[in-house]
C-alpha cells in the first residue's frame, strides 16, 4: 500500500532529479518563450512537459533517456510552432488568438462577452483589482490571450481605441458611413 519495491523508490530519488535537471536544461536553452503563458497552445506544451515529467519520475516502463527524448521533442516542436508563428501569419493565426475587447468606453460589449463566456461580474472583479469602483471609470475591458482580463483606466488625454485589439463595428464606424 505504501510502496512496491525499495528499487522503486531509488528509482525515483535517481530519476527524478536527473530527469528534472534535464528538463531545466532544455528550457534554458530553448529560452523564455518556451513556458510563457501567451495563449492556449502555450498551457498546453506547459501542461504535456510536466506530465511526461510525471511520467519519467513514475512510471517504471519510461526509461530516463526515452523521457528525456520525450521532453527534448515538445520542446523542439514548441520551438518550431512558435518560430514558425513569427514568420507565418498564417501559423500564427492558428496558433494564436485575438485579443477581445469586453467593454469601450463604460459601455459592455455584451455580444463579445456572451462568444467569449465572460460574465459581467469577471469584469467588475477586474475592475475591483485595478482599484475601479465603476465600470465608468474603465476606458476598456480586454479579454487577452492568455484568458486574463486587463483594464485600461479613462483619462482624459486618452486616443480612441486599443492597441492590438479589432475594435467593435458600431453603426458610426461601419464602412460607407460617415
Amino acid at each position: 500500500m505504501f510502496f512496491d519495491t525499495w528499487s522503486g523508490l531509488a528509482r525515483v530519488v535517481i530519476v527524478g532529479p536527473l530527469a528534472y535537471v534535464a528538463l531545466v536544461l532544455f528550457l534554458r536553452i530553448s529560452g523564455k518563450r518556451t513556458l510563457t503563458k501567451l495563449n492556449a497552445f502555450d498551457l498546453v506544451v506547459t501542461v504535456a512537459l510536466g506530465s511526461t515529467l510525471s511520467s519519467i519520475v513514475l512510471t517504471k516502463s519510461v526509461a530516463l533517456l526515452e523521457g528525456v527524448l520525450a521532453l527534448a521533442t515538445l520542446i523542439a516542436l514548441q520551438y518550431l510552432i512558435t518560430w514558425s508563428s513569427v514568420r507565418s501569419s498564417l501559423i500564427e493565426g492558428l496558433v494564436k488568438a485575438e485579443p477581445t475587447l469586453l467593454a469601450n468606453d463604460g459601455e459592455l460589449l455584451t455580444g463579445a462577452m456572451r462568444r467569449q463566456r465572460v460574465t459581467r461580474d469577471d469584469i467588475l472583479s477586474a475592475l475591483r483589482s485595478e482599484g475601479l469602483d465603476d465600470l465608468s471609470q474603465a476606458a476598456a475591458v480586454v479579454l487577452e490571450t492568455d484568458g486574463s482580463i486587463s483594464v485600461l483606466k479613462a483619462s482624459s488625454d486618452r486616443t480612441p481605441g486599443v492597441m492590438g485589439v479589432p475594435q467593435p463595428e458600431t453603426p458610426s464606424r461601419r464602412p460607407g458611413r460617415a
